[in-house]
C-alpha cells in the first residue's frame, strides 16, 4: 500500500481542486481523503505542494506503430496493398520498446489508443494500452476498442489507381463492405451449430461482426465536414456506434454534430495546414464543441504532435476561451470514456487504477515539471 499526503487534487470529476489524500492499494485507488492515517510500514510520499491529476489519456494515434527515430522500414501503421483490411489489429504491430511509449510517460500520458493510420477505407482494429511493460498482450486494456475507417484525401491519394479516385467510391465501398458482413453475419446466425449451412469463412467480414453487433465502434477519420456527415450518415445506416476522430471542420456543423451525440477526438492542431482538408483548423474548434454540449477529447494524433505535448495542446484550448477544468477532462475522462475504457481511467476516484502524474504547478504551464507518473500504482517516472 502507498499513501499519497497532502497533494492538491484535480480528480477530473470536480471542477475545483481541493487538498487530500490518495490511499493505493493493490494497483487502484483504495480511497480518497483528507487527513487519512498511515499505518507503520506504509510507503508514504510527501505530496505537500504539489498537484495530482488523473494519468492523461490519448484517445487517437498512432504511436508503437509508427517508431521514434525509425525510417520507412520502422513504419507500420499504414496497409498500402489493399483498401479494405479490417482483419488487422494493431496489437500484432505496437512495439513495447519503442522509446515513442518512454516519451508518453515522461508527459503524463498512461492510457493510448492506437491503430492503423487513414489509407485505407476500412484500416483495422485499434488497442487501448498503457505504456509500461515488455508484452502487448498483458499491457492492454482493450486488444480490441475500435474499428478504424477513412474519408476524405488519404484513401483517394493512397489508391487512387485501385479503385478510389473520389468521396463516393471511398463510401460506396464501405458501404458494400459493411453490407457483405452484415448478411455473412445473418447466415452464420441462421446457421446456428449447423456447420452444413454456415458460410465460407471470411476472415474480413467475421472481423466486423463485433462492429455491427455494437461491441466496438466505427473510428471514422473525418477531417472535412462533408466526410463528417457521411460518416454519421453510414453509421445511422447500419445502426453501428461511432466515434470521430480529428473532426477539424466541426465548428462549421456544430448543430449537426449535437444531434449526432457522438464522441468527437480533436486534433492534431499544433503545425500549419499540410493539406486542403486541414485549412479550417483551429484551437476554437475544441473550445466551440465543448461549450456546445459536444463530447470533446483533444489528441495529438501521435507521432503528429509528439505525445509528450497532449498537455500543451489542452492549453492552447485554454488559451482560446476554454475552463482549466473542461480542459482536464478532454484528455482525460472524456478519451476515456471515447474508448471505452473510462471503468479504469481517466479521474481519480475510488476503484479506478492509480493512475497519478504528479506537478510543481499546473499541468498546462509549460515552466511546471512533472515530477512523478504513477501506472497501476507503481512509479513510471
Amino acid at each position: 500500500m502507498k499513501l499519497i499526503k497532502n497533494a492538491i487534487i484535480h480528480d477530473a470529476l470536480q471542477d475545483t481542486a481541493y487538498t487530500g489524500d490518495i490511499l493505493i492499494d493493490g494497483g487502484r485507488i483504495a480511497a480518497i481523503g483528507a487527513d487519512m492515517p498511515a499505518p507503520a510500514g506504509m510507503e508514504i510520499i510527501d505530496a505537500a505542494g504539489l498537484h495530482a491529476w488523473p494519468g492523461l489519456v490519448e484517445a487517437h494515434g498512432h504511436i508503437g506503430l509508427d517508431g521514434w527515430a525509425v525510417g520507412y522500414e520502422g513504419k507500420d501503421y499504414n496497409e498500402y496493398n489493399d483498401p479494405v483490411t479490417p482483419q488487422l489489429r494493431a496489437i500484432d504491430a505496437i512495439n513495447p520498446f519503442d522509446e515513442s511509449l518512454r516519451d508518453a510517460l515522461r508527459g503524463g500520458v498512461t492510457t493510448l489508443c492506437t491503430g492503423p493510420g487513414s489509407s485505407n477505407v476500412l484500416g483495422g482494429t485499434f488497442a487501448a494500452f498503457k505504456p509500461v511493460g515488455c508484452c502487448i498482450d498483458d499491457m492492454c486494456l482493450k486488444k480490441e476498442a475500435a474499428m478504424k475507417c477513412a474519408f476524405g484525401e488519404n484513401p483517394k491519394r493512397c489508391y487512387r489507381e485501385k479503385g478510389i479516385s473520389s468521396r463516393m467510391s471511398n463510401a460506396a465501398l464501405l458501404r458494400e463492405t459493411l453490407f457483405k458482413a452484415r448478411a455473412y453475419m445473418e447466415k452464420l446466425e441462421a446457421a446456428g451449430d449447423d456447420p452444413s449451412k454456415k458460410p465460407a469463412f471470411d476472415m474480413k467480414l467475421n472481423a466486423l461482426i463485433p462492429v455491427l453487433k455494437g461491441e466496438i465502434p466505427l473510428k471514422a477519420h473525418a477531417h472535412q465536414a462533408n466526410d463528417i456527415l457521411t460518416a454519421i450518415r453510414i453509421a445511422r445506416e447500419f445502426g453501428v456506434r461511432l466515434t470521430l476522430e480529428h473532426v477539424t471542420e466541426g465548428a462549421l456543423i456544430v448543430e449537426e454534430l449535437v444531434r449526432a451525440d457522438v464522441p468527437l477526438a480533436i486534433g492534431p492542431t499544433f503545425g500549419q495546414p499540410s493539406k486542403i482538408e486541414l485549412q479550417n483548423k483551429s484551437w476554437e474548434t475544441p473550445v466551440i464543441l465543448n461549450r456546445a454540449g459536444c463530447r470533446v477529447s483533444i489528441i495529438t494524433d501521435s507521432p503528429v504532435t509528439q505525445q509528450s505535448h497532449l498537455r500543451f495542446c489542452a492549453a492552447m484550448a485554454i488559451a482560446s476561451g476554454m475552463s482549466e477544468a473542461a480542459a482536464l477532462r478532454c484528455i482525460t475522462l472524456n478519451p476515456a470514456r471515447h474508448i471505452g475504457v473510462q471503468d479504469r481511467v481517466g479521474s481519480l476516484e475510488a476503484g479506478k487504477d492509480a493512475d497519478i502524474v504528479l506537478t510543481d504547478g499546473s499541468l498546462f504551464d509549460m515552466q511546471a515539471k512533472i515530477v512523478g507518473v504513477y501506472v497501476n500504482g507503481e512509479r513510471a517516472v
